[in-house]
């Protein structure tokens, strides 16, 4: 899509030319007019006028070492240079001329009026009318224009050879199917309106960052090849009150004037949520919603306007907003599946040079959990990390590396971890490794690496799901927290003390454990009952207890007894393969990063 620029200067631009060009004219012009009307005679002329009473009044100027003077009727100013002349004081008092220090300015009074005060005063009297006359045709509504503070900045494309169609969307294959029919309907509105069907008046488009919202309204507008404006949530809000809803006024206004057309809001959440009610809310949020809600559904029928809007926090949204009549339709875009991951690949991919031979299914596989934008960022690291390495495209290496990279940070070249660090962490991947493999519904080990990375971890652990994996039951989710376990367990087992690399590990049981109990009912002594609520699901999932003070000390008991079971679970585990333990932290910490293949090879040898 092709953006229509606007090239509308504000008038304050205008205002400061015009100062500007007053400045210039007073600082070169005045000058030259002085330098027009001074004349240079010599030393003796002076004289001689002073002498035949000829000369009115006289500066000397020491420092410039000249003398300037005026006849007696004060129309030309002479100007000379000074020799020494001990009686000069003298003579000018005996001939009756005023001399003095003060600077004699060779230019005509009324010219010198005219620039220095009547035509300042005519240029703000101007200004001030003008601002008056605007202040005016604010009491009819139209002042809401001045300087842009009223006016839409929407973004305005128009249809492009190169504008984004859903065939450069991949990987939300549903959310397509939901948008095709907007397109359908704009281009044939008339079988439609045949049959009575009336289409929804806004589509809100739903999911985390980086999952292509912005995208999927982009390629609706480029398969609709209608206009399509574009504006952030945010841009209506304005330090004046009544700034914002005449924002929006203009931009329904506009928008009907370009029918059938796509407008599209981004992060809606800006403008559109909850009124509360209470004292000292934000009026100028509340009257932006306000005029929002009646242009979607007042008196006036938008037909040929599509509204699209995005967020990322739909719970924190108006119910009005949602209500039918309004955003008629919620689309999901979630992170997208082992299929959608490898679609979304091999999009980006067209971008780059690659080798022959890229296993996609792997590269997705290993980015589980990925968004849109972060394998686009997964690729276009693999191209960078090609361009260090000076060759010309990027291999299967380069992938899996950029997926590190994304992960865990780059490789810390400085850091230098002394033998017995090394020693110790070694211990700790391969502890963690070897309780994941030797339980049953755990997923495979890829890859375990004792290189320091800029995250901050000394080494990770890498396991990679077969296919999609949807539910998790009681004994997987135990079986993880084992595994997170797995860490301290080998350095408590081995070296008799801890450390503080299982930071994060115990971070994340944690949050399992108390997950288990709180939200998915698989605590005996709580059972089905939800004792904590979920918000913020698409940016992060922050939990909110929703019970009593003795039952979260009970729910604290629990999840400490919950880790502490499967703790000693993989402490026996590593006890019981003790040989398979050492001799593979060894070979780790000889080769410093291992794949899942030389793991299972180790781990199975005889």
């Amino acid at each position: 899509m092709n953006e229509v620029q606007t090239p509308k200067k504000p008038l304050i631009y205008y205002y400061s030319v015009v100062l500007l060009l007053l400045m210039l004219f007073n600082m070169l012009v005045m000058p030259w007019f002085a330098q027009r009307q001074v004349q240079e005679v010599d030393y003796g002329t002076f004289i001689t006028m002073t002498e035949e009473g000829q000369v009115a009044r006289a500066e000397i100027q020491e420092q410039e070492n000249q003398i300037i003077f005026t006849d007696t009727q004060g129309r030309t100013v002479y100007k000379t240079g000074m020799v020494p002349d001990p009686t000069l004081t003298e003579r000018l008092h005996e001939a009756g001329v005023q001399f003095y220090g003060e600077i004699i300015h060779p230019t005509s009074p009324l010219v010198s009026i005219f620039f220095s005060l009547i035509l300042p005063l005519l240029f703000f009297i101007g200004l001030g009318q003008y601002f008056a006359r605007k202040l005016t045709q604010r009491a009819v509504g139209e002042n809401s224009m001045m300087f842009g503070l009223g006016k839409s900045n929407a973004k305005v494309y128009v249809k492009s050879s190169e504008g984004i169609k859903f065939s450069d969307v991949a990987g939300e294959d549903e959310a397509k199917e939901n948008l095709a029919e907007i397109v359908d309907y704009l281009h044939n509105p008339g079988k439609y309106r045949e049959i009575g069907a009336r289409m929804p008046k806004g589509i809100l488009l739903v999911g985390p960052p980086g999952t292509g919202k912005t995208m999927l309204a982009k390629a609706v507008a480029g398969e609709s090849e209608v206009p399509f404006f574009s504006m952030s949530g945010s841009e209506f809000v304005e330090m004046f009150v009544g700034m914002g809803a005449s924002k929006v006024r203009d931009l329904f206004r506009q928008a009907k004037e370009k029918a059938p057309c796509i407008v599209f809001i981004d992060e809606i959440d800006a403008i559109g949520k909850k009124r509360d009610g209470q004292l000292g809310g934000n009026d100028e949020r509340e009257q932006t919603l306000n005029q929002l809600l009646t242009e979607m559904d007042g008196f006036e029928d938008n037909t040929g306007v599509v509204i699209l809007a995005a967020t990322n926090r739909p719970e924190s949204l108006d119910p009005a907003l949602l209500r039918p009549g309004r955003f008629d339709r919620r689309v999901p875009v979630e992170l997208p599946d082992l299929k959608g991951r490898e679609e979304i690949l091999k999009v980006h991919v067209k971008k780059i040079k690659v080798d022959e031979g890229i296993d996609y299914n792997r590269i997705a596989r290993m980015a589980s959990g990925a968004s849109g934008a972060e394998l686009a960022n997964i690729v276009n690291e693999a191209a960078l990390r090609a361009v260090r390495d000076k060759r010309e495209f990027a291999t299967q290496a380069d992938l899996e590396e950029s997926i590190e990279v994304v992960i865990a940070g780059y490789q810390k070249k400085n850091a230098i971890l002394t033998d017995e660090e090394k020693r110790i962490v070694a211990y700790h991947e391969v502890g963690h490794a070897l309780v994941a493999a030797k339980q049953t519904d755990s997923a495979p080990v890829q890859k375990i690496t004792i290189v320091p990375r800029t995250s901050g971890a000394l080494g990770y652990t890498m396991q990679v799901e077969e296919g999609n994996h949807y539910l998790m039951s009681q004994s997987e989710i135990e079986n993880k927290i084992a595994t997170f376990t797995g860490g301290r367990a080998a350095e408590e087992l081995v070296f008799g003390s801890i450390t503080t690399g299982a930071a994060n590990d115990i971070e994340q049981a944690t949050k399992l454990a108390r997950a288990m109990i709180t939200r998915y009912g698989m605590s005996e002594d709580f059972g089905m009952v939800a004792l904590e609520t979920l918000n913020n699901q698409y940016l992060g999932g922050d939990t909110a207890l929703a019970c009593s003070a003795e039952t979260q000390s009970r729910v604290d008991e629990q999840v400490m007894e919950l880790i502490a079971r499967q703790y000693e679970k993989a402490q026996r585990i590593l006890s019981k393969n003790r040989e398979k333990l050492d001799e593979l932290a060894q070979y780790l910490y000889e080769k410093e990063t291992i794949t899942g293949e030389e793991f299972m090879q180790i781990l199975h040898r005889e």
